[in-house]
């Protein structure tokens, strides 16, 4: 990640009022994958001021101006992260909701592989794996 995400939205031209700057904050603190719900109360913790509107309407500008990526993992809530963080795949929980990170260089591999063998040169992809925990006799 090269900037920070305040840094990046100034570079893009974004007008950073202080609300933005804290949800900003929040966003590149974050170590999860939090929805609009999340970041609102982590938000409001730091400037009470902030409504959960300020939060929708923020998080949908970072996200059109590519700061933010939408990740939807089936259970009805959008979730955002920075678009810049190093790529990881993600196991999701199903019972918990849980949404674990990973790399493995033999999927990643098996990626690359499989778009050279179908005539292609890989650009991106997203992988995610839904599980449950296995039961432990």
């Amino acid at each position: 990640m090269s900037d920070t995400i305040i840094a990046r939205c100034e570079a893009k031209g974004l007008r950073m009022t202080g609300q933005r700057r804290t949800i900003a904050q929040v966003l590149q603190q974050s170590d999860d994958h939090p929805d609009v719900e999340e970041l609102y109360a982590r938000a409001s913790s730091l400037d009470s001021g902030i409504s959960i509107a300020t939060v929708y309407r923020t998080v949908k500008l970072f996200e059109e101006a590519g700061i933010l990526e939408r990740l939807e993992f089936g259970d009805g809530r959008a979730r955002y992260e920075d678009a810049e963080r190093d790529h990881h795949d993600h196991l999701i929980d199903m019972q918990s909701g849980k949404v674990i990170e990973f790399v493995d260089p033999e999927i990643e591999a098996l990626q690359e592989k499989i778009a050279a063998k179908l005539g292609y040169e890989l650009k991106g992809h997203r992988l995610e794996l839904y599980g449950v925990p296995r039961k432990r006799d």
